[in-house]
């Protein structure tokens, strides 16, 4: 706290409970409260680039909460070869689909419109020109095979080992049926700069209204109108697997106003996030290859959406692009 002007003295550091990536402590001083972030990848120039980006995107009207400046005018502190950044505590909640209104879908799906377009105007272009390939179903194959061993060898077992055997013999009988429908290369949407992590616990709101979009880690250059459909399929799941979809409508026609993209953009999107999700197991990764189970809780909702959307693919895509 000495590396900063005017910030006043500690008074206590609490660790916030929630987050998978990163560290968080809400620390409070004789002048307020503030969010003292412990960023566990330290790479310097990647957040400091994530924090100019906000700066910037707070100019133009966008709800973020930017670090503050160090006596160096640096955004990140770095001691110990670990970096850390203080931002201004926001007093908020989290809110998810369930909560929001047809109206709050309508204000989310514009506030990520001009999240994207904001982010074209203060970001420098991206010149590496990144391929964005499909899951390839061969190698899906491969991990539910070793993830299967590994649910089966886990002693003592639990319900979520059995409902994790289920759901993996489950996907490779629906990748079986449907490998031939793998998005080609090329397919994908236009590509900009994206928030990268755009979930319920990533906004914070004041009453009805965004207060802040918050953690900013993994900005980059990605098919933006993915990102939309991959937000939309966590806001908007219900713990039984399926999307409220009159609310996915409402937040897809709001972003694609705000956002400038057609209903083609999102039709290629919606069929890349499906394939996406029908191979992704990373929730069973982390709890069975790194012994990392703070994700198991969502395993049960996120599972049954794969199989949910496969069934109700129309209508699904029908709902982002209509």
């Amino acid at each position: 706290m000495r590396r900063y002007r005017n910030a006043g003295e500690p008074l206590s550091c609490e660790p916030v409970a929630q987050g998978l990536l990163n560290r968080g402590y809400r620390l409070a001083t004789t002048r307020g409260s503030y969010f003292l972030k412990h960023h566990l990848d330290g790479d310097h120039d990647a957040i400091a680039r994530q924090h100019r980006a906000t700066q910037r995107l707070q100019a133009l009207g966008v709800p973020v909460a930017p670090p503050v400046e160090n006596t160096d005018g640096d955004t990140v502190a770095v001691i110990g070869g670990r970096c850390y950044a203080l931002h201004p505590w926001v007093e908020g909640r989290h809110r998810d689909g369930a909560q929001l209104t047809a109206k709050g879908s309508r204000h989310l799906g514009g506030l990520l419109g001009l999240v994207h377009v904001c982010l074209e105007q203060v970001m420098e272009p991206d010149p590496a020109g990144r391929a964005h390939d499909s899951p390839d179903p061969a190698g899906t194959f491969t991990l539910i095979d070793e993830l299967l061993t590994l649910a089966r060898d886990r002693t003592p077992r639990s319900a979520f080992d059995a409902l994790a055997e289920h759901r993996l013999a489950e996907r490779r009988v629906l990748l079986e049926r449907h490998a031939h429908r793998r998005p080609p290369p090329g397919a994908e949407p236009a590509t900009g700069w994206v928030h990268g992590d755009f979930h319920p616990l990533n906004l914070l709101y004041r009453g009805a209204e965004p207060a802040a979009i918050v953690d900013w880690d993994r900005l980059g250059v990605q098919p933006r109108a993915e990102e939309a459909v991959r937000a939309a399929a966590i806001f908007f799941v219900r713990p039984t697997g399926e999307l409220e979809l009159g609310k996915v409508r409402a937040y897809a026609r709001a972003y694609r106003k705000a956002a400038g993209a057609d209903a083609s953009e999102l039709a290629a999107a919606v069929h890349r996030v499906w394939w996406e999700r029908l191979n992704d197991f990373w929730i069973l990764r982390w709890s069975y290859q790194r012994g990392d189970r703070r994700a198991d809780p969502l395993f049960a909702a996120v599972s049954a959406l794969a199989v949910w959307w496969t069934r109700e693919y129309e209508a699904v895509y029908e709902a982002f692009t209509g």
